[in-house]
């Protein structure tokens, strides 16, 4: 029989209202309070090993109550995080977030809009936000867009777009099963690893992605990426696209861009443009010359959470030709059917841009952040994060003990510890051990790479809070430790002697 006692049914709002409030102001307090103190915190802590054992406890069948679970976040999530937030950390080319994009994420959580379209606000939103960035990148009117998690995907999408566009034949009706040409694509030995796991998943396979030697500089050579391609026309395969990368992972690197963009419209391939965190640089005057050919791009990947300095997630992939970024994912079902009046009116846009139909309000944090402090601030604090890198450069140069390994023309920096007269084997291994020591002592979050067998220490700087005096920090530390571990080498040889 029907229960029809309404006090019975639960719902997952707070019972008391104006207690949850008081939890949720000391929420943010506690969370502003651990912004503004981050320069007095260790760049990174260890993890101690009660606190991660805490982590296996079994699934809990009965709630403990917002307060109880909000003081375990306190005490064992918030104080181990990998220190992306510090001002001295430089390991990979992850972003800081800000105050204000916290805040965003937090008003689109609150209106959980469902972003695959519809007939609101939040959608409009992220149309404006499309808009802007085409315009920042100097893609043209009606050019297409989507926001997503990351760069990764993001890339992964364009590469999906210039498969459909460039593959001579229904690619999503036949899929790459029939007996066909092998179809493959192009970017130097320095493409980040999404070019694997994009060939991987769309079936190309990796073999399909031509890995290109680089010059001095680490970009593409344009003489091996043409004998590359017509090599493959020749024994019959079919070339598709070129990848471009507007900064490298490990040294910052910028690809000719323009050369590239006139090479693929010569040969009928489609340009894609890796921009992660390098396309950005575009927003500086005086560092748009070393991404020019950016806007001669087919499609271009980018992050707004690394030089954007924005919250995770924030990525954005835009097509310069809107009917084939749509031609490559869009669908028709009768219960997603556009409407002439109501809550679908406008369709779903977003949904046949990419993979998700399911999408969250990623635009609201560009829209705030590009309204509240303007592109011009943006463009200021990426030249000085050039400038800081360059800084750091210069002391390394000086200094009689470190080395620069790579040329450095945006942000990042690759150098070691190298005094005279020490082997290469040691020099490895004594800077890896310089690189844990500076993170596990809380100094600095560097992070390592090899560079033509040399171990190297890694700074990639798209952080708003660094200033010059942390890396000056860094530079004696690295020294200072260096000196230390060769020392207590030393003294161990001289024991065991």
């Amino acid at each position: 029989m029907y229960d029809a006692d309404t006090t019975r049914e639960e719902t997952l709002d707070p019972r008391d209202w104006d207690e949850f409030r008081g939890l949720a102001h000391r929420m943010v307090d506690d969370m502003l309070d651990h912004l503004a103190s981050l320069r007095e915190q260790p760049a990174w802590r260890p993890m101690p090993a009660a606190v991660r054992a805490s982590f296996a406890r079994p699934l809990p069948r009965e709630g403990e109550g917002a307060e109880a679970v909000y003081r375990e976040f306190v005490e064992r999530v918030l104080p181990y995080p990998n220190g992306n937030l510090h001002p001295r950390f430089w390991g990979w080319v992850q972003g800081n977030g800000t105050p204000l994009g916290m805040m965003a994420d937090m008003l689109a959580a609150g209106m959980n809009a469902h972003l695959a379209g519809f007939n609101q606000a939040p959608a409009q939103v992220e149309h404006q936000v499309l808009r802007w960035l085409a315009e920042l990148m100097g893609f043209p009117e009606g050019a297409s867009g989507l926001l997503v998690t990351g760069g990764t995907i993001a890339n992964v999408l364009g590469l999906a777009v210039a498969r459909h566009a460039r593959a001579g034949f229904d690619v999503r009706e036949e899929g790459l099963q029939g007996g066909r040409p092998r179809m493959t694509f192009y970017g130097s030995g320095e493409t980040h690893g999404w070019a694997r796991k994009a060939a991987e998943l769309l079936g190309l396979g990796n073999a399909s992605f031509r890995r290109v030697p680089t010059d001095a500089e680490f970009r593409v050579d344009p003489e091996a990426l043409t004998a590359a391609v017509r090599a493959d026309r020749a024994a019959g395969l079919h070339p598709f696209c070129v990848i471009g990368t507007a900064g490298t992972v490990n040294t910052g690197a910028t690809d000719d861009l323009r050369a590239l963009a006139a090479f693929c419209r010569e040969e009928g391939l489609w340009f894609h443009v890796d921009g992660a965190f390098g396309s950005l640089a575009r927003l500086a005057p005086d560092l748009r010359p070393q991404v020019e050919g950016i806007e001669e791009a087919d499609s271009l990947a980018f992050d707004l959470h690394k030089w954007g300095y924005l919250p995770f997630e924030c990525a954005c992939v835009l097509v310069r030709d809107a009917e084939a970024h749509r031609d490559a994912f869009s669908i028709q079902a009768s219960y997603l059917a556009e409407t002439t009046r109501g809550v679908n009116a406008g369709g779903l846009p977003f949904a046949d841009r990419g993979v998700d139909l399911t999408r969250g309000f990623k635009a609201l944090k560009v829209w705030m952040s590009l309204k509240a402090h303007g592109t011009d601030a943006l463009a200021r604090l990426i030249r000085q994060n050039v400038e800081q890198a360059r800084h750091l450069a210069g002391r390394v140069e000086a200094h009689p003990e470190l080395e620069l390994l790579a040329p450095v023309p945006l942000n990042v920096v690759c150098f070691r510890y190298a005094p005279a007269g020490v082997g290469e084997a040691e020099l490895n291994a004594v800077n890896e051990e310089i690189l844990l020591r500076l993170q596990e002592g809380g100094i600095a979050v560097p992070s390592g790479t090899v560079l033509g067998g040399r171990y190297a220490l890694r700074v990639a700087n798209v952080n708003h809070r660094s200033r010059r005096e942390d890396f000056d920090a860094l530079v004696e530390a690295t020294a200072r430790i260096g000196g230390e571990i060769r020392a207590e080498a030393a003294g161990a040889a001289g024991r065991a002697g």
